[in-house]
């Protein structure tokens, strides 16, 4: 085992489908490829098309409105976003509305927000969201080349009004961006560490092959997400991978890149917070990048945690004001180590590995009973 851990951070696609897609040399530039790239073969085309229950229900004409606006919680995310999908279906056994704005479906969208009241037209149906989810809504996903000026044109708008979407303060927000947007691994790093938990020696750098945190064998990783998006629906993962020095060079890497201290473990953690519950598995397997390319190998199972712990994360959760997150650890005898939390986290994948749906109905009842609070609250005032 390694500090590496799976940090599925944006995971939304599933390890098990991987695809090898030959990448062409770069013919412009004597540079190696980024350490990162290099033997890097997954590969996942992310289809656009809507399974949402709601969305399909509204569609067909099987829904009447009668022009009033509608509560509604509002979802910005992306076709392929399961968990909305399986949470549309829950919201709807509860009578609540869901409403999505997709990052792979927005150029034909008829959409119309109002500034002055907190409503929002969304193919000519009135929506008044209470409850407002940006999960993989990213701007890489949006089908279009943003070298030419349409493209370029339509990524700018939209990056603009969806920061606002997920900002605006007359709507309450799971996860909200001002609290998230900044929180990188570097910060979380340095937070955990204040919260009192274990983490490996860090570093930042572009010269890789010169650095050793801890004096030891280390692992380099992206800073960045770990699926790259160079075109829309065509994700390539970057693996974090044990660091070889005579691979590194001296070549500086064309961007920087987290260099962390190997720890040797047990075990891995992943734990989902979930409003003030959190829900454990255990993740067993050979190598930082089995659960991608060798996801069968991989055993989940659901686990305990210290109650120290578990008090330290939901600190760590209420000082980052994240509502549903995934922290990852590693299992060192008796001590854990904190890797990172993944806001835009994905869980069931996990469920399914460990045949407990613990987290799905925990979000679906977390996100229906604050959907009520806040309608209560509308209605005192």
């Amino acid at each position: 085992m390694s500090s590496v851990g799976w940090e599925q951070e944006g995971a939304l696609f599933p390890p098990h489908q991987p695809v090898a897609e030959p990448v062409a040399p770069a013919t412009t530039s004597p540079r190696p490829a980024p350490l990162l790239l290099q033997g890097q073969d997954y590969y996942y085309r992310s289809p656009s098309t809507c399974l949402d229950f709601q969305e399909r229900v509204h569609e067909m004409g099987l829904v009447d409105d009668d022009g009033d606006p509608v509560p509604c919680v509002l979802v910005l995310a992306r076709a392929a976003d399961m968990e909305m999908n399986e949470l549309s279906l829950a919201l709807a056994e509860r009578g609540i509305r869901m409403a999505r704005i997709d990052a792979d479906r927005c150029l034909n969208l008829a959409m119309t927000v109002y500034t002055d009241a907190p409503l929002v037209e969304l193919d000519q149906r009135l929506l008044r969201p209470m409850l407002v989810w940006r999960r993989h809504f990213d701007l890489t996903a949006v089908p279009v080349d943003p070298r030419t000026i349409n493209g370029s044109y339509s990524v700018d708008q939209w990056r603009s009004v969806a920061n606002w979407l997920s900002g605006r303060t007359d709507w309450e927000h799971v996860n909200p961006t001002r609290a998230t947007c900044h929180l990188d691994r570097l910060t979380q790093l340095t937070d955990a560490q204040s919260f009192g938990l274990r983490v490996p020696r860090t570093a930042v750098t572009t010269q890789p092959g010169r650095s050793r945190p801890g004096g030891g064998q280390c692992i380099v990783k992206t800073a960045g997400h770990h699926l790259l998006e160079p075109r829309p629906g065509a994700l390539h993962g970057l693996f974090p991978r044990p660091l070889d020095t005579s691979r590194a060079g001296d070549v500086p890497e064309s961007a920087p890149v987290i260099v962390q201290q190997y720890v040797s473990a047990e075990g891995e953690l992943r734990v989902f917070v979930v409003g003030e519950k959190l829900i454990a598995y255990r993740v067993d397997k050979l190598d930082p990048a089995q659960l991608w390319v060798d996801p069968d190998a991989v055993t989940v199972t659901r686990a305990e945690i210290p109650d120290t712990l578990a008090q330290r994360l939901l600190a760590l959760a209420r000082h980052w004001r994240v509502q549903v997150a995934a922290f990852d650890l590693l299992v060192t005898g008796s001590e854990h180590v904190f890797l990172e939390v993944n806001v835009s986290c994905d869980w069931r994948w996990f469920e399914h590995r460990a045949g407990s749906p613990d987290v799905s109905e925990a979000v679906h009842e977390w996100v229906a009973t604050r959907f009520a609070e806040l309608g209560a609250a509308r209605g005192a005032r």
